[in-house]
């Protein structure tokens, strides 16, 4: 009679890829780095705030088959570093809390249905969808055991990451908790750059007005001088 082989927990393996490119497009690309790096800027300052892109979670400890690959994932509690995958179970078992999608024309309706599901099912509190060619942003968030359809969705303030989803333009605009747009590497860097500028314009015109009160002052200086060579104390003009 034969009997049923186990592989230890040690041995299981949890593979760190999937196999699946991160994204399908340029744009979908795109809306994913903006999010993640917006959300890893936003938190930068909490340590307990770990954020990762395109990252394998694996809920269940002896179960790498059960595994997802969000494109953005926010967990609170568990702290910055650098991370093969996100076991679970390693992490004080605390699933990630907030989770984005950027759709793609590669996604079937099926596939997204599957994830949905398993957001639900292991503990994400808010989920987010995003087709950027289209423009169409769909939300759910936990209310009891179930995630419900958030509706209306436009002007939407994360409950976990108390950022705003405007959708009143051509595509959607993301707004931290002080109301500045989330904003693309090249964006950020023009503005660092017209920042430094406007600096520096700063400098220039503070330098302009030293100059201009130095040489008030060395005039005022010489007057004074000139009239002492005349007799005339200028402290009693």
């Amino acid at each position: 009679m034969s009997q049923l082989q186990l592989t230890p927990k040690s041995q299981v393996i949890y593979p760190d890829s999937d196999g699946k490119p991160m994204a399908d497009n340029t744009k979908q690309f795109r809306w994913i780095v903006v999010i993640q790096q917006n959300l890893e800027w936003l938190f930068a300052d909490n340590p307990t705030v770990f954020v990762a892109g395109d990252l394998l979670w694996y809920p269940v400890e002896g179960e790498p088959g059960i595994c997802a690959a969000p494109d953005t994932l926010v967990v609170f509690g568990r702290p910055k570093g650098d991370r093969g995958s996100y076991k679970q179970w390693e992490e004080d078992g605390i699933p990630p809390q907030v989770v984005f999608e950027i759709r793609s024309p590669g996604n079937s309706q099926t596939e997204l249905n599957k994830k949905q599901v398993f957001y639900n099912r292991y503990g994400v509190e808010e989920y987010y969808l995003y087709d950027p060619d289209n423009n169409d942003l769909s939300g759910w968030v936990r209310s009891g055991d179930n995630l419900d359809v958030i509706d209306p969705i436009a002007n939407w303030i994360s409950p976990r990451l108390q950022i705003r989803f405007d959708l009143s333009g051509e595509e959607l605009q993301l707004f931290r908790p002080d109301n500045q747009p989330f904003l693309s590497y090249v964006e950020i860097a023009r503005h660092l750059e017209q920042t430094e500028q406007q600096l520096e314009q700063e400098r220039q015109r503070a330098d302009q007005e030293r100059q201009r009160a130095d040489q008030a002052e060395q005039r005022a200086a010489n007057l004074a001088e000139r009239l002492r060579a005349l007799g005339i104390d200028p402290e009693q003009i």
